[in-house]
């Protein structure tokens, strides 16, 4: 199943279009609380007895021409964050393949739409890019064993980790330098994980024709369920939590010279099976 989120409402992407599942399911519209209300069951009943004509497969770009969209989770509870996630990224920058997942978070107030502009503030010299594979919470986990984690999963969608290298090492920690404002585009759809093989996804960033990351999910040190079993160790995850899962080789850090993104560029990220993130970027001077 594939579901796109409009006026902060989730809809089921059918055949015909998007159906606002709420009035269907009798569900809150919100997406968190409508998967933490077991919506994702409740979407299935309705295709089952017909309320919902057919969604569109997980290897078909549906046509979203004329929709304005927002995230697939436009305010979530908490955006962690998994770094030095991809064996090629970890060899660009020339350190070691992490023993455990490195985590640190993005401020939710990041998070903008497809589309939507990223801005990159007068302060910030060097804004970088990094395509990754999102995970949605679907329903309260905690010490979740890793056999059982992608069951707790609502669906995966595409994110752009924005950051500011140049802020980002002035402190031990990450969060700061990647949490401005507009620097977590998610979207355009979030596709569930029977329809898809996380573990064998092609993911791609390009500007114009430049590209710039082209690698695999099978890249990862650490796999989705291995994150998800991770990080709900003595934390519980709620429905609605975002987990971004790294992004492989090809930043503008390690490039040389590095390739920083630039006024009126637009970023496409590209994951196979669920589709194009893209979003205009805008530098103040």
């Amino acid at each position: 199943m594939r579901f796109v989120t409009i006026d902060r409402r989730i809809h089921a992407l059918t055949a015909t279009g998007p159906v606002d599942l709420a009035p269907v399911t009798g569900l809150p519209g919100d997406p968190a609380a409508f998967f933490a209300a077991d919506g994702l069951e409740a979407t299935r009943r309705a295709f089952r007895e017909g309320a919902l004509e057919g969604t569109e497969t997980a290897g078909t770009t549906a046509d979203l021409s004329g929709l304005t969209l927002d995230a697939p989770v436009p305010q979530p509870r908490v955006v962690w964050c998994i770094g030095l996630n991809y064996r090629d990224h970890a060899a660009e920058t020339g350190k070691e393949i992490p023993a455990v997942p490195t985590v640190f978070v993005k401020s939710p107030g990041a998070v903008i739409a497809p589309g939507a502009t990223i801005e990159v503030p007068p302060f910030v010299t060097q804004p970088d890019y990094e395509g990754e594979l999102a995970v949605v919470i679907g329903k309260r986990a905690r010490d979740v064993a890793e056999a059982d984690a992608l069951e707790y999963v609502a669906g995966v969608t595409v994110a752009h980790d924005v950051s500011a290298r140049d802020h980002q090492y002035v402190t031990t920690q990450w969060c700061w330098s990647k949490s401005y404002d507009t620097f977590c585009p998610m979207g355009p759809v979030l596709v569930t994980i029977d329809e898809l093989d996380v573990t064998d996804l092609p993911i791609s960033t390009r500007i114009g024709s430049e590209v710039l990351q082209d690698s695999n999910t099978g890249q990862m040190v650490f796999p989705v369920a291995h994150l998800i079993s991770f990080l709900s160790q003595g934390t519980t995850l709620e429905p609605g939590d975002v987990i971004l899962t790294g992004t492989p080789a090809g930043v503008g850090l390690g490039r040389t010279p590095p390739r920083w993104l630039q006024d009126g560029e637009t970023v496409e990220i590209t994951i196979g099976g669920i589709g194009t993130l893209s979003n205009p970027v805008r530098r103040s001077s």
